[in-house]
């Protein structure tokens, strides 16, 4: 009797809930990985090697094509062009960008009993210790407002690496102080303080240690965790560190996205060689598809870009927010597996609460969509999303549903006395017939457009696109 009770109990004990890792990459296109671009002669083994082991989703895209409204829609759920930021990114010491108070994906997860961490690239916005704005801010006092009061048990980054302050940030606090200067102003960065002797080419090595080490912590005690490793590369400054330098044999940016999959893989092992993977889901994206600088490498390498359609014409367009996106959980995401289904990157946060049975409050993840039965085979017939609102570095908007992608005509907002902003004309395409967007058909199809700008429209109006 005694025996047959324990046995019950134990077969009724709940699952353990898994660990979440999110690995982030910084301005990486579809193309820039094997897995998506068979023709690429730049190796990505590990990332490769994680596609094979899980889904390769082919309609992912950022929630902008520049770093912050991405990584405000990656932990909000949320578009960030709700917010007072229309256009472009956080500039140095901007204070933050996630409102106080608003549920985020971390601190649902940590509401939930998982330890949190972020160790990367933040470029969400602090309250730097500044009483004269036009001044440095006081590098001896602790930063307000970071990543430690928006979900986050422990932060180890840079705050934006080719932005000021040129040093590491452990929680509130800068490692070091940036008593020295950067002059200069070019893709490596602005002027303003820096710490001494600091290396460009040492953070992503630098980041990598720390995620290993965090992943080593959690081991030990045997907590559930989120990790999100928000990679700092192949954005610039591009800096390969001496062991990937000319090592594919392409241009710099080429070695650095060599490094950039070896970071990811220092992640991958670490999670296997502490028995973690089997429990761990693993998700790796990209802030944004549209990188400009990749361009000459491609172009060195010789390949054929045909899934990344770099943003020559505009970040709107589909090189600016089609991202890779491959998710795997051993036992749960069928191994070699792929997906069509239109995604966003905001659609982690109701994912996430949907992988820990919790409801989602009205007030969050207002544009999140649950994509956990995508993942695990279940779908049926009928697409998950409504429509998904691409939005790009100069204010434009777009509209995606089914096979057609509508921009609107629309004035982007101003930017600048000196350089006023021009009417955007309308645009409508059919991406599965025409996915170069080369050919408008919007006279061909006015019902279309009328019917996309009113949904547009209401998305707007009403803050919220979840149903």
């Amino acid at each position: 009797m005694f025996v047959a009770d324990a046995i019950s109990l134990q077969a009724a004990a709940p699952p353990k809930r898994p660990n979440v890792v999110f690995i982030l990459g910084d301005d990486m296109g579809q193309g820039d990985l094997g897995s998506y671009n068979p023709e690429s002669k730049i190796p990505t083994p590990h990332l490769d090697r994680l596609a094979r082991q899980g889904m390769r989703f082919t309609d992912a895209h950022s929630g902008s094509s520049v770093c912050s409204p991405t990584r405000y829609g990656l932990l909000t759920g949320r578009y960030a062009w709700r917010t007072s930021l229309q256009r472009h990114v956080l500039r140095p010491y901007d204070p933050p960008l996630i409102e106080k108070g608003r549920l985020t994906l971390p601190e649902m997860l940590r509401q939930n009993g998982h330890m949190t961490a972020c160790i990367g690239k933040w470029h969400l916005g602090s309250e730097w210790p500044r009483p004269d704005k036009t001044k440095p801010p006081d590098f001896t006092q602790p930063i307000a407002e970071g990543p430690t009061t928006r979900g986050f048990d422990y932060y180890f980054g840079t705050d934006v690496p080719n932005h000021p302050p040129y040093c590491f940030i452990e929680n509130n606090r800068t490692v070091g102080q940036p008593t020295g200067q950067r002059t200069e102003a070019n893709l490596d960065g602005v002027p303003g303080p820096m710490l001494p002797g600091w290396r460009f080419d040492e953070i992503l090595p630098t980041l990598a240690r720390k995620a290993v080490g965090y992943l080593e912590e959690r081991a030990k005690d045997k907590k559930p965790f989120f990790l999100y490793f928000a990679l700092t590369s192949p954005h610039e400054p591009i800096q390969p560190s001496e062991r990937f330098r000319n090592k594919s044999g392409i241009a710099p940016v080429a070695d650095f996205i060599m490094e950039t999959d070896w970071a990811a893989g220092e992640v991958l092992a670490s999670l296997e060689a502490l028995g973690l993977s089997e429990n761990t889901l693993v998700v790796f994206t990209a802030d944004n598809g549209a990188a400009q600088h990749q361009g000459a490498a491609m172009k060195a390498a010789g390949q054929h870009r045909s899934l990344a359609w770099r943003a020559a014409k505009g970040s709107i367009y589909e090189g600016g927010h089609r991202v890779p996106f491959i998710a795997r959980w051993p036992g749960h995401i069928q191994a070699d597996s792929t997906s069509d289904e239109l995604i966003c990157l905001g659609d982690m946060m109701a994912t996430v609460a949907s992988l820990l049975s919790v409801k989602l409050p009205d007030n969050a993840g207002e544009d999140s969509i649950n994509i956990l039965p995508v993942m695990l085979g279940e779908k049926g017939s009928a697409p998950l999303r409504e429509a998904i609102v691409h939005h790009d570095a100069n204010g434009v908007f777009a509209i995606r549903q089914g096979d057609w992608k509508l921009i609107p005509a629309q004035t982007p907002p101003p930017s600048g006395a000196k350089s006023p902003s021009q009417p955007i004309a309308c645009e409508l395409y059919n991406l599965a017939a025409d996915p170069h967007e080369t050919t408008n058909v919007d006279t061909k199809h006015p019902e279309i457009v009328t019917r996309l700008t009113a949904l547009l429209e209401r998305y707007r109006k009403e803050d919220r696109s979840r149903p």
